[in-house]
């Protein structure tokens, strides 16, 4: 029997989460470009600081209010569609953003890409899972935030060196791109299967696991899986979701995209030049962003390479000790320099370093690990609604931090303002702990029986030696 070839699922999964690559391109435009539209006017019209800040939050309410729409989309009309769709409202948004004339247009263009963005959010990770075999679904979950993280870079990249004009034409041909590639990739055949289309879903899966593939015993799997669904007595999506064992799912979904968003990523992410000019540390903020960017897609990588055998649990603890950690340095810089400016004078180093820590450790756990346990946690009759509440939920929260963030460090001094996110920090390292459970190698119902208070054996365990 042959096992078949990986390579089609990592090319698939690569070309669905080109989609967050768009959104993380969003993201980083903000950084670079804050000086050239707030201070030089680039757009040809002012831009005050707090406009500037609607600008960039705008983009996180776009993506909040999509995600639930998006979840009835993608049951409707299916996956890859659904992200096929989503290029022509993404052009509009970098069309507004390329001919601005008015803050107006910017604020419209910003709520699209985020509408976009979000719903990519919602439908690649559950697209990558879906396409997966168990043993590489942590592995292939991650492309996500691994294409959101370049994507980042991305932006802070052709910011760094080139004019808005140039920026905003290099960001807006990135959805044109995924479109070219995942046109030719495959359904889901989960989502076929779900529909009835057997033979369309055994020729995705055969086309997803290579030519010569045994696919077997996994499609009989799928559509068994599926023909259940089918079979339950059918209850609208509301009663569906306060069942008991979904209710447990949704809690653990949403609250792990509370936190990843609460402990500040979004926050040091739009403002990483402010915050290192802020330091005095000599280091350019246009340079401190790509040591930033850098650095996220590096520790991505190996939260990519490791997911799948260190699990999604312990890298979730690991992450959120030493996010408390180096917040909690990063509040100290700040206050002391707050108290004594001139103490901290050969100390710019810290809050770089702390930033760094802190980048490094989020982009292996709170980073990667929510959106892979979003689209695991669920059956397959609600995966689509539960996965799209609990994006909305990370989406809103991203959009509250990017709004409270600057308010914060004004009212209560960067100082404090760290410290807040040290705490929220520490109790996602204690719920992690005591509530998250371990998805690693699990097929779907055995994560489902874990949830109903079963043991959740692992699916792997008898090939292991």
């Amino acid at each position: 029997m042959s096992k078949g070839s990986v390579l089609p699922q990592y090319i698939a999964g690569l070309s669905a989460s080109f989609g967050a690559l768009c959104m993380g391109a969003s993201i980083g435009w903000s950084s670079p470009v804050e000086n050239m539209i707030s201070v030089n006017t680039d757009y040809g019209f002012p831009i005050s600081s707090s406009q500037f800040g609607w600008v960039s939050s705008l983009l996180t309410l776009g993506a909040t209010v999509i995600c639930i729409p998006i979840g009835f989309a993608i049951d409707w009309i299916g996956r890859r569609p659904t992200m096929l769709a989503l290029i022509p409202p993404y052009m509009v948004g970098w069309v507004l953003m390329l001919f601005a004339n008015n803050v107006t247009m910017l604020y419209f263009g910003r709520f699209i890409l985020g509408m976009c963005g979000g719903a990519f959010c919602v439908t690649a990770p559950m697209y990558c899972t879906e396409i997966s075999a168990t043993a590489l679904r942590g592995t292939i979950g991650s492309f996500f935030q691994l294409l959101i993280v370049s994507g980042v870079l991305y932006g802070y990249l052709v910011g760094a060196f080139l004019p808005l004009l140039t920026i905003n034409i290099l960001c807006a041909i990135l959805p044109v791109i995924f479109a070219i590639v995942h046109f030719f990739m495959p359904e889901s055949p989960v989502y076929l299967a779900m529909k009835g289309r057997n033979d369309d879903a055994a020729k995705a899966l055969q086309w997803l696991r290579g030519k010569d593939a045994d696919i077997d015993h996994e499609l009989k799997e799928i559509l068994e899986e599926s023909q259940k669904q089918i079979d339950m007595p059918q209850v609208n999506i509301l009663s569906a979701l306060r069942r008991p064992i979904v209710l447990k799912g949704l809690g653990i979904a949403v609250l792990l995209q509370v936190f990843q968003q609460w402990t500040g990523i979004n926050a040091i992410l739009f403002y990483s030049t402010s915050i290192f000019e802020d330091t005095g540390s000599g280091i350019r903020g246009s340079d401190a962003t790509l040591i930033i960017g850098v650095t996220q897609v590096t520790s991505t990588l190996v939260a990519v390479a490791i997911i799948d055998k260190a699990g999604r649990r312990i890298l979730l603890l690991i992450s959120g000790i030493l996010m408390a950690v180096s917040t909690a340095l990063m509040g100290v810089y700040f206050q002391l320099k707050e108290n004594d400016p001139a103490s901290m004078d050969n100390f710019g180093w810290l809050p770089i370093s702390s930033i760094c820590i802190f980048i490094i450790f989020f982009s292996i756990g709170f980073g990667p690990v929510p959106w892979l346990v979003m689209a695991e946690l669920f059956s397959e009759d609600v995966k689509s609604v539960a996965g799209s509440i609990a994006g909305t939920s990370n989406w809103l929260s991203a959009f509250m931090v990017t709004l409270l963030f600057p308010i914060l460090k004004s009212a209560i001094g960067p100082g404090p303002t760290f410290w807040i996110f040290t705490v929220i920090a520490v109790i996602a390292f204690f719920y992690s702990l005591f509530f998250v459970p371990e998805t690693k190698g699990k097929t779907i119902i055995e994560i489902q029986d874990m949830l109903s208070g079963g043991k959740g054996v692992k699916s792997d365990d008898k090939s292991q030696t």
